[in-house]
């Protein structure tokens, strides 16, 4: 079995195929990390967890790779082209049950810790009137990068709010939410979907700018609609007055959770090396970006990661007093 393939393990071709002792040794040094854009908290999590299991179990290095987002990481994972994963619940049980843009290829992911609430934010200036999501109907609109958990997510915001996607914009990108950025400050956009933790680089750039007053759009309303059509994934929540600069109002939106994943033959040991190592690290996590703080012991429910645990993902939460559920 392969752990995972990174880039230089991929590197390695005919002479690996020739020693596959050899490449099966390589490999299993090399844990590529899928996470997200760079504007988002994926990449910054994942860049400083690959650091601690590089330093924390010996022989192994862990690199985190930038990506399009969770549906291109339950991709990847199912490829055997990373061996682990930052991603969204709706991601992942679409992804282990063939559904949506994983229909016909289902990825035997597990989960192996939960992380933190990602929060839909649909973003906009008040210079350009918005109000609700039906208040995009005949605007310039980004619903995220192509891959990624916030494009999926923006299209059942979308569709619950009455609209057709292919039709009711003036235009509709597919840009990382540090593109979006850039478009709303050169009047090319006029509001864009991105799903995070909080708060994210890319809208506190565009807070900060100049003569810009954000507003995040209301969409909590919603909730029922979607749960109906597409599970209980999703939940309601507000994100507070001032979390960004100048955002004048609580933001009510709704939420989903992030776990880690693997793949479902990942060794035992190695899985309880990784949480080993990434719960000892929960403080320096906290540091690197503070959507970490939620990564507690109490969040580890089965309800929350939505897909099921790896066995040795499981013991180990049992095992430091986690109530499942």
């Amino acid at each position: 079995m392969t752990i995972t393939i990174g880039r230089r393990a991929l590197g390695l071709g005919a002479a690996a195929l020739a020693l596959p002792g050899l490449a099966h040794a390589q490999a299993a040094q090399q844990m590529s990390i899928a996470t997200g854009t760079t504007g988002g908290v994926y990449y910054p999590l994942g860049g400083a967890l690959a650091n601690f299991l590089s330093r924390g179990i010996p022989g192994m290095s862990a690199t985190a790779e930038v990506t399009g987002g969770s549906v291109a990481n339950f991709q990847l994972l199912g490829a055997g082209r990373v061996g682990m994963l930052f991603g969204q619940v709706d991601a992942a049980v679409d992804a282990i049950s063939g559904a949506g843009p994983f229909r016909g290829r289902k990825v035997p992911a597990r989960a192996i810790a939960v992380l933190y609430t990602n929060r839909m934010q649909v973003v906009t200036t008040q210079a350009t009137g918005i109000n609700s999501i039906q208040g995009l109907k005949g605007k310039r609109v980004s619903t995220g990068a192509p891959g990624s958990a916030t494009e999926l997510f923006a299209f059942r915001v979308i569709e619950a709010a009455g609209l057709d996607r292919e039709k009711d914009f003036a235009a509709r990108e597919r840009l990382s939410p540090a593109e979006s950025t850039n478009a709303i400050r050169d009047g090319k956009l006029d509001a864009y979907f991105f799903v995070s933790g909080v708060p994210t680089s890319a809208v506190t750039d565009l807070a900060a700018t100049p003569g810009t007053t954000i507003k995040l759009v209301d969409h909590a309303d919603l909730h029922q609609k979607i749960v109906e059509k597409n599970g209980p994934v999703y939940f309601p929540e507000e994100i507070p007055a001032n979390t960004y600069p100048g955002q004048q109002t609580a933001n009510k939106q709704l939420s989903v959770a992030n776990i880690i994943a693997v793949r479902e033959d990942m060794p035992a040991d190695l899985v309880t090396k990784i949480l080993q190592v990434t719960w000892g690290s929960r403080e320096d996590l906290v540091r690197t970006h503070s959507a970490a703080r939620d990564f507690t012991l109490a969040a580890q429910k089965s309800s929350a990661a939505g897909i099921p645990w790896h066995p040795a993902a499981e013991a180990f939460w049992r095992a430091a007093g986690a109530n499942l559920g």
